[in-house]
């Protein structure tokens, strides 16, 4: 099963797209599906169900960092970058047309998206 794949059935249980998106790296991360879910917990709905910054964008992120070790923000610029080419928009409310009615990109979707723009970057190093 590929890591898209492997997220998307985290997010059909039940998981916000965050812990997603990281349980589909958990392993490469060096973390139990305990640590995944505290640590994903509060990006549910856009950062603190506030439509802010998309969690599934913030799980690769974090999941680039932990692998990759950067101690920058290179590679998390490069994955806000990618996902926002391919998913119209970098945070909740817009991606999901709260104030348009029009929405960009569905959450599944959006986990694909940065699970795929992860890899990308990863693939890099």
């Amino acid at each position: 099963m590929n890591r898209t794949d492997i997220a998307l059935e985290y997010k059909h249980m039940g998981f916000n797209c965050c812990q997603a998106v990281l349980m589909a790296f958990k392993e490469e991360m060096g973390l139990n599906d305990e640590q995944v879910i505290s640590l994903g917990a509060g990006f549910g709905s856009g950062m603190g169900t506030t439509k802010g910054s998309c969690g599934a964008l913030v799980g690769a992120v974090m999941a680039d960092g932990m692998i990759s070790g950067r101690k920058n923000s290179a590679g998390g610029r490069s994955i806000l970058t990618e996902f926002e080419m391919t998913s119209g928009a970098v945070t909740c409310g817009d991606l999901k047309g709260v104030k348009t009615g029009k929405v960009l990109c569905s959450c599944d979707q959006c986990v694909i998206n940065a699970v795929k723009a992860a890899e990308k970057v990863l693939s890099r190093q």
